[in-house]
């Protein structure tokens, strides 16, 4: 006992001899002041702050009746479409999109790293080793038996372990908003998709229609010229007004498979043929919308659009590597220490004389690392200050994106309204002239009813578009508004609509409750879904 207090005292000392010339060189040659380096809780480096963003004030329109602004909750904002069906594969596109399963093991992944980096904070180095050896000299040959347990632990004197927990719980919440972000964009998608089917399906329709008086009007013209009360001129003419009209029904066609192939992969499942069920819904028609749309403020895109949580994280997450990068400009405090046994024979190993140990502290101090350090200061600063960028141009792309939705949504409405009115004079006007060209009204030439012909086909046209312009609208404004992600609050009451899903489980959901909103954090992973339907072959 009496010998080890001079070895105590030695250790003593040598540690006060290392901080205190580690602290020489902190406050001679260090970048952080010691005031700093005391006010951040004893870590080098500089602290985060949420960095400012520009956002306007008010909407440009916000003075428009149909513009609100007393409500924001858009949590289930596609009901107000009114369409039992795409209610149903909003949930079922939730359950099973396989991109948004992607984005939960993301999740899980950055949980992950953060349990590394925790981990790192504690005893880097805890190992037991052991060793059998036989060596010889001339004639005689000798056994070792050797086992020791290590342990070093390099110190947290500078606050590098505990800004890279803090810098991996950041990109933790920056994958659970990029899951937000995901799905968001998933929910919008599909209902853009299934829009875009029923805008196609009225254009087809309203075509078909016309379709049918340009037969009539053909079969009655070579009916006509068999006793020369027309010219070829008119039969050649009303041919190719009907088949330039059944080519446009084809390229529908297209356009229509197309819009339910992507529906199918948002949905997370094969390319089938889905119109059936399309077309089995009681409603087979462009969903319709109020007249006004729900907005809130402007201020809200910082809290509630996750993209822009998730660029505001990400910023987090760097500025906390400018912290890692400088703390290797000071020495590394490290205490070790083995506990060993070694004998020439495994009985004898645990016996007290073969026991030995060894404890002291020691460090490394990286010296001569020609600007290395200090470029990997401002390589970190740089690429936080570049995501700083990312997210305040985040913040101007919302403010636009919803600008965007907002005014495509009011006008298209205008556009409607002028659109019916066109088509309703444009059906008179068709309906007059065939009456009048059927019975041989003299000064009424087929080249004039054509011409109205094209123009409600024209207009029509574009009546219908514009009808699923303004749902269109809608969706874009809620999409922009960061809207929809708390349905992974909910429980899906629903199995979703009759198609039949690949058996691959429940996406993994975000258990970890983000710091900047706790109260809009996940409660959980969402419920299992029902017990699949077996897929059917496919060839």
């Amino acid at each position: 006992m009496l010998n080890s207090m001079p070895k105590r005292s030695g250790l003593v000392r040598l540690l006060l001899r290392l901080c205190i010339q580690a602290t020489v060189f902190f406050v001679l040659g260090g970048c952080t002041r010691p005031i700093d380096y005391i006010h951040n809780h004893f870590k080098v480096g500089p602290n985060y702050r949420k960095p400012p963003a520009m956002i306007a004030d008010h909407w440009i329109d916000e003075a428009d009746k149909r513009v609100r602004t007393d409500c924001d909750d858009l949590a289930a904002w596609w009901v107000v479409m009114n369409d039992p069906l795409l209610d149903e594969l909003i949930v079922f596109a939730y359950q099973q999109n396989l991109t948004l399963r992607e984005a939960g093991f993301r999740i899980i992944e950055a949980r992950a790293q953060l349990g590394i980096a925790i981990g790192e904070f504690f005893p880097q180095t805890q190992d037991w080793t052991g060793s059998y050896t036989r060596f010889g000299r001339g004639r005689n040959f000798f056994s070792s038996w050797n086992t020791n347990f290590n342990l070093a632990w390099e110190l947290d004197f500078w606050g590098r372990f505990r800004r890279a927990i803090i810098s991996a719980e950041d990109t933790l919440d920056a994958s659970v908003f990029n899951y937000d972000d995901v799905l968001v964009t998933l929910l919008g998608d599909v209902a853009t998709n299934y829009v875009a089917v029923r805008t196609t399906q009225e254009r087809m329709k309203l075509l078909e229609n016309v379709v049918r008086i340009q037969t009539d009007i053909y079969n009655f013209i070579v009916a006509q010229l068999q006793f020369g009360k027309v010219t070829e001129l008119d039969r050649a003419q009303a041919e190719s007004n009907l088949q330039q009209s059944l080519a446009q029904l084809e390229q529908f066609k297209i356009d229509l498979r197309l819009a339910e192939n992507r529906l199918c992969t948002l949905l997370g499942i094969p390319t089938i043929d889905i119109e059936p069920l399309l077309n089995s819904a009681p409603k087979r028609e462009i969903p319709t919308v109020p007249d006004y749309v729900v907005v809130g403020v402007p201020a809200d895109l910082l809290r509630r659009r996750p993209d822009v949580r998730r660029a505001e994280r990400q910023a987090a997450a760097q500025a906390e590597q400018i912290g890692i990068a400088e703390s290797n400009l000071y020495p590394a405090f490290t205490i070790s220490g083995t506990l060993g046994w070694q004998a020439s024979t495994f009985s004898g190993l645990f016996s007290p004389d073969a026991f030995n140990s060894n404890v002291g502290p020691s460090f490394r101090w990286d010296l001569l690392n020609y600007g290395r350090l200090i470029n990997n200061i401002r390589l970190q600063d740089a690429t936080f200050n570049e995501l700083v960028a990312t997210y305040q141009q985040t913040v101007l792309s919302a403010d636009e994106e919803v600008e965007d939705g907002i005014i495509t949504f009011l006008k298209a409405q205008d556009r409607v309204r002028y659109l019916k009115q066109s088509v309703d004079a444009a059906y008179i006007a068709l309906q007059v002239m065939v009456n009048q060209y059927t019975i041989g009204r003299p000064g009424v030439d087929f080249n004039r009813y054509a011409v109205i012909e094209q123009n409600l086909i024209t207009q029509q046209d574009q009546w219908a578009q514009a009808r699923g312009q303004v749902v269109q609208g809608l969706i874009q404004v809620y999409r922009a508004l960061g809207g929809g992600w708390q349905i992974r609050l909910q429980v899906p009451t629903n199995g979703g609509p009759g198609i039949v899903p690949p058996p691959l489980g429940p996406p993994p959901a975000p258990e970890d409750v983000p710091k900047p909103n706790p109260q809009d954090a996940p409660a959980g992973p969402p419920e299992p879904l029902p017990a699949p339907i077996p897929v059917p072959p496919q060839s």
